[in-house]
């Protein structure tokens, strides 16, 4: 089930990319970078930016043609062990053991999805460790990149951008759009 999943939604990602470029989707070659990030080959490099995320049943696709982009969605669950504590950074976690409930479970997945988003949008996956960076954790504020590696500056450079998800799902755009002002727009598939 998992693989035709892939198969099923590697074809729609060729569609839909097929469909921005003007291509036919068969003509597409999608890789990934040494991270793992999803490119375009073929010459098409730096062509369009796109970046997929699932959880559950749903799926998401960002897809810029100027920035780096990177999107993480996430079915809120209840955590079995302290995760904020063992990955984020000091200042995260302290925000978070503050918050109980409910509202510490939103503040959490605001916090994952925006730090996952970003990682992915900045290309270096997993090799940027999750507490070199500060994101916003408050569920009722937009998200946002604190400060990157100490560096504030570098921080204003990204946008971060909370996707309108149903009810228990939690899900943040990420996006390296050097102080441009950027929107999300929607297209249901």
């Amino acid at each position: 089930l998992h693989g035709d999943r892939f198969v099923a939604g590697r074809g729609q990602l060729r569609e839909i990319l097929g469909q921005y470029l003007h291509r036919p989707p068969r003509s597409l070659f999608i890789h990934c970078n040494a991270f793992g990030k999803p490119q375009l080959g073929n010459g098409l490099a730096g062509a369009l930016h796109f970046n997929l995320s699932h959880s559950g049943d749903l799926a998401a696709l960002a897809v810029s043609p100027a920035f780096d982009v990177g999107i993480d969605i996430e079915e809120r669950r209840p955590l079995e062990e302290n995760i904020a504590e063992r990955f984020f950074s000091p200042r995260e976690a302290g925000t978070l053991r503050r918050m109980s409930g409910e509202r510490a479970l939103q503040a959490f997945y605001r916090c994952w999805t925006s730090k996952e988003a970003f990682v992915k949008a900045h290309g270096a996956g997993l090799s940027l460790p999750l507490d070199s960076f500060d994101v916003s954790v408050d569920p009722d504020r937009p998200p946002a990149l604190l400060n990157l590696g100490g560096d504030r500056k570098a921080a204003r450079q990204w946008s971060l951008l909370a996707l309108d998800l149903p009810d228990g799902m939690s899900g943040t755009v990420a996006a390296l759009t050097v102080g441009n002002r950027v929107k999300l727009r929607y297209r249901e598939i």
